[in-house]
């Protein structure tokens, strides 16, 4: 396709992606000649599919409408703008206005050339050696690093932490001997302190300017950053590439991690996407077993007693939980069990935020319960999470009760 035509388009009523295409060939079939007719351009190859991405709001469609195109600039265009005169989407008045007609090759074109940039910086900087590298390679054979005993804990750490604006905190003495190594000697680690973070980190870490959390990038690298972020005032996460430890760095692989260190709202964020992927990843995978019960692994946490005595779910809507199985999808409900929305799973947490507090009550849905939606539930004065399951809270809120969708069915 040579072209992309976006628009947005505003409908005064709930409807779905195959109303608003539906609407888009009907409303514009016969307004011009046959050869340029939505349907017989697609079946031709000439139009792609159209991608319709829609998103309730406050009882509204808002959405957008993309068209590959393979026609002229000046047919693209006449279809551009056929598209603005379909005002109706099923019962509801509907505004689509163009926005932009992309030129995919120039596109290409501007990706092909940042790549190139990023080739040709990769080939420059692998042809010399890092001189960095070599200067600190040489004053460590003759300066031995220096390493103290930190606080009560007696943690190893740098000799110049209580000096440094910036703290390091890793998992253990070899990651603090492998930092001195290259010139780092502003961290201290954890090691010893037996799933608890020691008191001489909370305090050290207050008086810093920034601090970051360095850790490997494996699961129990991960359980450490999200216990720490939960106790220490965290300003940067770090990570070691796939397969390495912090004890194994390179001095250039140390200089990199540290510059990519990212804030921890944007390392949480990107662990519960991949978390959510995963589980769609197991679900499709559960799809493709010939059975007749859903195989749910029931942690502790889903075996404490959490359903109130109070709560009564309606007939509908156990109904609507079991029809939600496998689909991963999530429907929204306010104080009377009135449904207020039906969205993907993955627009859960979006649809929440841009909901007014009280709307909704229950949100019932095909997925997991993370600390990200229990978080935004309490902001909303959410009630009741009901999941396929429960995943690795770490901070509860007593306003939000969490259930097991198939624990109710079952």
């Amino acid at each position: 396709m040579k072209y992309l035509i976006k628009a947005k388009i505003e409908i005064d009523g709930v409807v779905d992606k195959n109303d608003v295409i539906g609407a888009l060939f009907g409303q514009t079939e016969g307004l011009l000649s046959p050869d340029l007719d939505l349907r017989e351009l697609q079946d031709k190859g000439r139009i792609g599919r159209i991608a319709v991405d829609l998103k309730p709001q406050n009882g509204k469609i808002k959405g957008e409408i993309k068209i590959p195109s393979n026609l002229d600039k000046a047919e693209t265009a006449l279809i551009a703008a056929l598209i603005e005169t379909v005002d109706k989407v099923g019962p509801y008045n509907a505004k689509v206005q163009v926005t932009r007609i992309v030129d995919l090759r120039i596109e290409k074109l501007k990706k092909a050339v940042e790549r190139a940039k990023e080739l040709l910086k990769t080939w420059q900087s692998a042809e010399a050696p890092d001189v960095k590298d070599l200067l600190k390679e040489i004053q460590s054979s003759l300066k031995p690093a220096e390493i103290i005993e930190y606080g009560p804990e007696k943690l190893p750490a740098g000799s110049e932490i209580e000096k440094s604006d910036t703290l390091i905190i890793v998992e253990g003495r070899a990651d603090v001997l492998n930092l001195l190594r290259y010139g780092y000697n502003n961290a201290i680690a954890l090691e010893g302190a037996k799933g608890t973070i020691p008191e001489s980190v909370k305090q050290l870490a207050s008086k810093k300017q920034k601090v970051i959390a360095f850790t490997d990038g494996d699961h129990a690298g991960e359980l450490i950053l999200r216990t720490l972020l939960n106790n220490v005032k965290i300003d940067l996460v770090a990570k070691t590439p796939q397969g390495k430890e912090v004890e194994d760095l390179t001095g250039k692989e140390i200089e990199m991690a540290l510059q990519n260190a990212v804030p921890p709202q944007q390392f949480l964020s990107e662990l519960e996407k991949r978390e959510e992927k995963e589980e769609v990843t197991q679900k499709e995978l559960e799809k493709k077993e010939e059975k007749l019960a859903p195989q749910i692994t029931v942690t502790e946490e889903q075996q404490k007693p959490s359903m109130p005595l109070s709560i009564e779910i309606p007939e509908n809507v156990m109904k609507d939980m079991n029809e939600l199985k496998g689909t991963l999808e999530a429907i929204l409900y306010d104080d009377n069990w009135n449904v207020v929305a039906r969205v993907p799973v993955r627009d859960l947490y979006d649809t929440l935020s841009k909901l007014e507090a009280n709307k909704v009550k229950t949100a019932v849905f095909d997925g997991i319960i993370t600390q990200r939606l229990i978080d935004i539930a309490s902001q909303k004065n959410v009630s009741y999470l009901i999941g396929a399951r429960i995943g690795n809270v770490l901070k509860r809120d007593e306003k939000v009760v969490l259930l097991s969708m198939y624990d109710l069915l079952s």
